[in-house]
């Protein structure tokens, strides 16, 4: 990113006021990625009380009042449609929300050319009971992750969410608690300070899942600084909005005492788009892998030789390290970088070695 646009950027800061209004401040195409937990329209209507006549914590804050679905569909238009525009080119989009409005705001999504990537299910573990009895226990909410359009590189750290998932794919549902314990802010009272505060855990594995050290993630609804939280322990800069001057408060206080993880703790190797494109005739060019060169697979069971344009043959085959990686071994396709392994100093290597190398050189 140019450092002209970094300079107009207000990293790591929190902005006191509406969405809308602050988000039309930053630059076009100039963040990475945005986490978005906006109003959920909850059509609240009354008290809601549990069976011994409690009064239940709910959601009856202004923030969340809107007086029809048109209402909110505007809000809704306007606040996505400056996230796609600050959003880079292969930015990524997360907004979460509840039945209530997901569904609306994913209609929303597409028209405004976001591409939809997951929807994601939050599962509680400690939901809200429904107390009436009349309806299913409500024990999940709903993520959608979006690419800014459907032609974008988007990042997807694989690797990262397997290894949190103990060495096995990550999948689109999700199972945690609800933020409660010392995690849970409260006002002077003892009362939920928000009442929708989302877990760390949650924004903890959206960042690491689709951002890397250094990028910009936005929140437009910031509330008590979760996402702000997170990014800092994290590593990544963040821009916060919120109008709530006490949920600025206590965002800033949980700020001041985080302390950002060690860099190297959290850094991890490229993936397979982010490797260097470099084509393997480059390495012949420079005489760093040779003419008449031969090359095998990890077993030594299959060899290739090295042509003086960059290909290889074996047998009766001829073509680039793919083509005859896959022909040799009947199969549809085949990464020539990883399959094919040359001799240096009496072991075998795989080529992606020279890519690697040359990228550090």
């Amino acid at each position: 990113m140019p450092v002209e646009m970094l300079r107009e950027l207000p990293l790591d800061q929190i902005l006191l006021g509406d969405a809308g209004q602050m988000l039309r401040m930053l630059p076009d195409a100039s963040v990475n990625c945005v986490f978005a937990d906006p109003p959920y329209n909850l059509q609240l209507r009354g008290e809601l009380r549990r069976p011994d006549d409690s009064l239940v914590d709910g959601v009856d804050d202004d923030w969340d009042k809107f007086n029809d679905f048109a209402a909110y569909d505007t809000f809704t238009r306007d606040w996505l449609g400056q996230c796609h525009r600050i959003l880079n080119k292969d930015g990524t989009l997360w907004v979460i929300g509840s039945y209530h409005n997901i569904f609306r705001i994913g209609t929303i999504l597409q028209d405004l050319g976001f591409w939809i990537l997951n929807d994601v299910i939050w599962r509680k573990t400690n939901p809200m009971p429904n107390f009436r009895g009349r309806r299913f226990t409500n024990a999940h909410e709903t993520m959608i992750w979006a690419a800014k359009s459907k032609t974008a590189r988007y990042k997807f750290n694989y690797q990262a969410m397997k290894s949190l998932n103990d060495d096995l794919q990550m999948r689109s549902d999700w199972t945690m608690p609800l933020c409660t314990g010392g995690e849970r802010l409260r006002n002077v009272h003892g009362l939920k300070l928000h009442p929708t505060q989302k877990p760390e855990a949650l924004l903890h594995r959206v960042i690491m899942s689709s951002t890397s050290p250094g990028d910009i993630i936005v929140d437009p609804f910031l509330g008590t600084g979760t996402t702000a939280t997170v990014a800092k322990r994290l590593h990544r800069h963040f821009i916060g909005i919120e109008r709530h001057p006490a949920y600025v408060e206590a965002a800033w206080g949980r700020l001041r005492a985080e302390v950002p993880v060690p860099l190297a703790s959290i850094t991890a190797p490229p993936t397979g788009r982010e490797t260097p494109r470099i084509a393997f005739g480059s390495f012949v060019e420079r005489g760093i892998i040779k003419p008449g060169t031969q090359l095998t697979d990890k077993q030594r069971r299959i060899a290739a030789e090295v042509t003086a344009e960059g290909n290889l043959t074996s047998g009766p085959h001829r073509g680039s390290i793919h083509q005859v990686g896959a022909a040799v071994q009947n199969a549809p396709s085949c990464n020539g970088w990883t399959f094919w392994h040359f001799e240096r100093q009496g072991a075998l290597v795989p080529l992606d070695v020279l890519r690697k190398e040359d990228a550090e050189a």
